[in-house]
């Protein structure tokens, strides 16, 4: 729809809906009435200063797209966001406006429901704004702020702003509809976790906890909002590692087995760290030593899985078996004297997972993997590299590089001849490829035939940007969580470095299963004091947001004082949930192989061809697009596909919906594109 089309269908909406409630207090005056009918006359003046700010932007947003062919970027997804907003204010609008004079219609809960979206537009409206000064104080078609004062500006904006609404009633309005449902059950389930966070209990324990104790953020969509604001900018780093890793526990992934692919091997693999020696690409007579990763703690050993929908020759060798270890359980390699092993692969794919460098393994992605496996009939080597904060740059990238260079020396065990070798990941592990791939060229060792990265991170600093301004309203990645993964992989904390072992993801679950009875049992009891004990505690809570959320422009003592970032006459709604966010400060995060968007174009030439997949929802959706430009301006081979309405880390929800499973499917398309290519 026409931007002008909105507005006008806006405008016309407010009016219908201010006469039909005007009618309705004639006739029978409540106070919800009141309360919506000075709600609508909100949204007609947020919607008509919004749409000149968007007009605005709609004139200019093209010169920052990747190409003609490819519309996306921060500034275009702050417009499409405002209007998903706006389009569900329509909807319900509409809805009002005929209903509100029938016996059966619900005044408070449609005036809660309208209240959310009309702070959510206020809030948007306030993004739009910041959107403007970067666009004012940016050079032509530069998405990151240049300005460290203004992005540390936009960092305590951030951090003062209410963003409990984009939790509660209209979480997720701006994504697919099918994916919804998901976000609600990850959000509650992430708030009813943090309220047992500190109990000293089994994690397994904490979840079963948790699931007694959602209810309450189920019926009361406030509360829930609050609890996020307060959880994602107050807890701890372990709090995000130890909830990620839920899906690491055998209970939880079993289940994910029982809708994934099945293949014939699945097995773990230990390597351990010895030099090796590569002939040199330039000059195969020749050879190049690669030390084994050596970073915080010296040598050690690098862990990888090895997934292949079929069996091939090498796969069952002893000599690939014995860096198995006794811990691998049998089926992980389907044998038998009957099964013929499939020839050597010409392919093989390297794979490195997302996690924000701080959580998940190759575990977590396996679904997915197993689903690229048989589509590709390719056999794929996920990199279980250590994690941050207990391992920061750059020993997950020294493991990375460690793998792929034995992979090479290694591939007829892994089923491949390896005459084209592709790597591949989302998120940190895009990061992960394009670094690897940078460092075997600093090597002289053999470079990747091309890369596949899924919305990935390729600057690691705190500059402002567009697409950033998005954590405001993000559920899978806060402004203040993106900040903390930053600090944890750059080692801005580098007292929590230490020697850590592999997989903390629930080591200890035949105890926690052993105890589950006992937690279920307790969590009963507590489920059952939320609902008879606390509900005061809850209805007081809802009543403190609720009052919130009467006012969407606040008076002017609840503004923060400094700079003003709006114009007169406006301000967003304040947070009663305020947090120093502390702001990542390290020269290691302009390191090159940290954030290869400032890496010198001397590092990036020579690069095999990069396609790159992005989100447009995503807040590394700029990242992306930079990135592709500044490959594009060197010669660089590279590819851009932005997919609308999905979430970052859409690929680890490729089962969900039909989008997810899509968007999967183009990434395999572009792992392909490498596999079959002719060389350059």
């Amino acid at each position: 729809m026409d931007h002008r089309t909105v507005y006008s269908t806006l405008e016309a909406v407010c009016v219908e809906t201010i006469a039909a409630l005007t009618r309705l207090e004639s006739l029978r005056c409540s106070d919800a009435t009141a309360r919506l009918l000075v709600t609508m006359t909100h949204i007609q003046e947020h919607g008509r200063a919004v749409e000149g700010l968007v007009t605005g932007f709609a004139a200019v947003y093209h010169h920052f797209d990747f190409d003609p062919q490819t519309p996306g970027n921060g500034y275009r997804t702050l417009v499409k966001v405002v209007h998903s907003c706006i389009l569900h204010i329509i909807q319900k609008g509409r809805y009002i406006a005929t209903n509100c004079g029938g016996v059966f219609f619900r005044v408070e809960h449609n005036a809660g429901e309208m209240q959310t979206y009309c702070v959510a537009l206020c809030q948007l409206r306030a993004l739009l704004y910041l959107a403007q000064r970067l666009l004012g104080e940016n050079q032509h078609g530069q998405l990151y702020s240049q300005d460290r004062e203004l992005s540390k500006r936009f960092v305590k904006e951030y951090t003062s702003m209410h963003k409990a609404c984009f939790y509660g009633r209209c979480l997720g309005f701006q994504f697919s509809p099918s994916l919804r449902p998901f976000l609600q059950t990850v959000v509650i389930s992430m708030v009813s976790f943090g309220d047992n966070y500190k109990k000293h209990q089994t994690r397994l324990g904490r979840a079963a906890l948790s699931f007694f104790t959602s209810g309450k953020y189920v019926v009361d969509p406030e509360l829930r909002g609050a609890e996020f604001e307060r959880i994602t900018q107050n807890l701890d780093m372990h709090f995000w590692k130890t909830f990620w890793n839920i899906t690491e526990t055998e209970l939880i992934s079993s289940l994910a087995s029982i809708t994934s692919n099945i293949v014939q091997v699945n097995l773990m693999l230990t390597v351990p760290g010895e030099p090796l020696v590569l002939p040199l690409s330039s000059d195969p007579n020749l050879s190049v030593t690669v030390s084994p990763p050596l970073a915080h703690w010296g040598p050690g050993p690098v862990h990888m899985r090895l997934i292949s929908h079929s069996l091939r020759q090498g796969q069952d060798s002893a000599e690939l078996l014995v860096f198995s270890g006794p811990e691998t359980p049998l089926r992980s390699l389907t044998v038998g004297p009957r099964l013929q092993r499939a020839c050597l692969s010409p392919w093989l794919l390297v794979h490195f997972h997302g996690g924000g460098f701080v959580a998940q393994t190759s575990k977590s992605h396996e679904s997915y993997l197993k689903s690229w496996s048989r589509d590709l009939n390719v056999p794929i080597l996920s990199v279980d590299y250590s994690l941050a904060p207990e391992a920061p740059f750059p020993r997950a990238l020294e493991e990375c590089f460690y793998a792929y260079c034995w992979a090479l020396k290694n591939c007829n065990l892994l089923g491949s001849t390896a005459e084209r070798v592709c790597l591949a990941g989302d998120s940190a592990g895009g990061n992960l490829c394009i670094t690897v791939s940078m460092k075997a060229m600093s090597h002289g060792v053999r470079a990747p035939d091309g890369i596949m990265a899924a919305y990935p991170a390729t600057l690691l600093t705190t500059d402002a940007s567009p697409s950033r301004l998005l954590t405001l309203i993000d559920p899978v990645l806060p402004l203040s969580v993106l900040y903390k993964c930053i600090t944890a992989y750059t080692g801005a904390d580098s007292g929590s470095v230490q020697q850590v072992q592999q997989l903390d993801t629930l080591s200890a679950l035949g105890q926690d299963t052993a105890l589950l009875l006992r937690d279920i049992t307790q969590g009963a009891s507590s489920w059952l004091q939320s609902l008879l004990q606390e509900k005061p505690a809850a209805q007081a809570s809802t009543s403190r947001a609720t009052n919130g959320l009467r006012d969407p422009t606040p008076h002017s003592e609840d503004v923060q004082e400094g700079p003003r970032e709006f114009p007169e006459g406006f301000e967003p709604l304040r947070s009663g949930c305020l947090a120093e966010i502390r702001t990542p400060c390290t020269p290691v995060m302009n390191n090159p192989f940290v954030s290869p968007l400032l890496a010198p174009d001397s590092l990036l030439k020579g690069l095999p061809p990069v396609h790159l997949v992005a989100s447009a929802l995503d807040a590394l959706l700029d990242d992306s697009v930079m990135f592709a430009k500044k490959l594009r301006s060197i010669g660089q081979p590279v590819t851009l596909t932005v997919i609308e309405d999905l979430p970052h880390g859409f690929l680890s929800l490729s089962q969900l919906s039909k989008e997810t499973q899509e968007a999967s499917n183009l990434c395999v398309g572009r792992i392909r594109e490498v596999f079959v290519s002719p060389p350059l």
